[in-house]
């Protein structure tokens, strides 16, 4: 899709596949608000984008804690805390649009992409070095 601001890599992949599935839909999120945005719909659409973010973002953090917790992740509690930090963020950033302190922007944009990416790269990579190993 030309609109993609976020396209999925092979080194966003944790080696697990329905991890990696969730993370491609939260992908997906994304690449599609930024469609909206080129089509001038952002804000029209970022409401709901954003609802819908923060729900596929709590249940996927919910899932991937239930796993690391079954698999026995030695950072489990600090990975929750981050998935509680993220959370916060995006609740915070919907709270915002809606109050109309931020319409859509390239800005908000990079935040999201910068958002999951980075947790991605970062710490989901730290489970799945860890969990390969055993």
């Amino acid at each position: 899709m030309a609109s993609e601001i976020f396209p999925w890599r092979k080194e966003y992949s944790v080696g697990i596949p329905q991890i990696d599935t969730q993370h491609q839909g939260l992908i997906k999120l994304i690449n599609g608000l930024h469609g909206s945005m080129l089509a001038g719909k952002g804000n029209q659409a970022m409401a709901g984008v954003l609802d819908e973010l923060v729900r596929y973002a709590e249940s996927h953090f919910s899932d991937e804690a239930g796993m690391l917790r079954q698999r026995g992740y030695s950072g489990l509690a600090a990975h929750i805390e981050e998935h509680q930090r993220l959370t916060t963020q995006v609740s915070d950033l919907r709270r915002d649009f809606s109050t109309g302190e931020i319409t859509m922007s390239l800005g908000v944009m990079r935040f999201l992409k910068e958002w999951l990416a980075n947790h991605i790269l970062d710490r989901d990579m730290d489970y799945a070095r860890e969990l390969k190993t055993r």
